[in-house]
């Protein structure tokens, strides 16, 4: 049995303010690229999902969506600071625009991660990292995204496909339980 309840949740970011900051987002990656060039979106699942889903929905370039996934929380509630590439499957992005699409940058790892593996196997044309959450007060490795919706203080959060040991991924809103 799940040790924590739904009922436990204290919303941090409502639905409504999920979706107005994804339109914002949105014009501002239409900003980066041209708007007759295809943009290949890198999703990192499985925490990113309903952010990627959501904000592709108001990117009116042509898009590729890609999926990779990389874990470093386990079922733990803080990064286990061990980064578990699953699987990094992706086509040739030599000459592409490149958008990565993130949860949440916490400790930086997996942002660092990510962006020397575009660095070191692919040569793309731009590379934009777009994160929902940033939480600066987290972080072991300097590096900001170049784009993020929130910034949070020291909450584990869930909803919006972050997740507690796999659930609450389906809550249209971020909460977190208080201590």
């Amino acid at each position: 049995m799940l040790d924590k309840n739904k009922n436990d949740l204290k919303i941090l970011i409502t639905e409504k303010q999920l979706q107005d900051k994804l339109k914002e987002l949105a014009e501002k990656i239409e900003n980066v690229f041209d708007k007759n060039e295809d943009i290949y979106v890198i999703c990192v699942l499985k925490g990113s999902v309903m952010f990627c889903a959501d904000l592709v929905k108001h990117i009116h370039n042509n898009v590729q969506m890609e999926f990779i996934r990389i874990s470093s929380y386990g079922n733990e509630t803080k990064s286990t600071n061990n980064l578990q590439a699953i699987d990094l499957t992706l086509p040739n992005l030599n000459g592409k625009n490149v958008l990565i699409v993130e949860d949440i940058i916490d400790t930086g790892l997996t942002a660092r991660f990510l962006t020397d593996l575009f660095k070191i196997k692919h040569e793309p044309k731009k590379v934009l990292f777009v994160s929902l959450l940033n939480k600066k007060c987290a972080r072991k490795i300097e590096i900001e995204p170049d784009l993020y919706g929130f910034e949070i203080d020291d909450k584990f959060v869930v909803g919006f496909g972050l997740d507690y040991k796999g659930y609450f991924r389906n809550l249209p809103y971020i909460a977190y339980f208080p201590n």
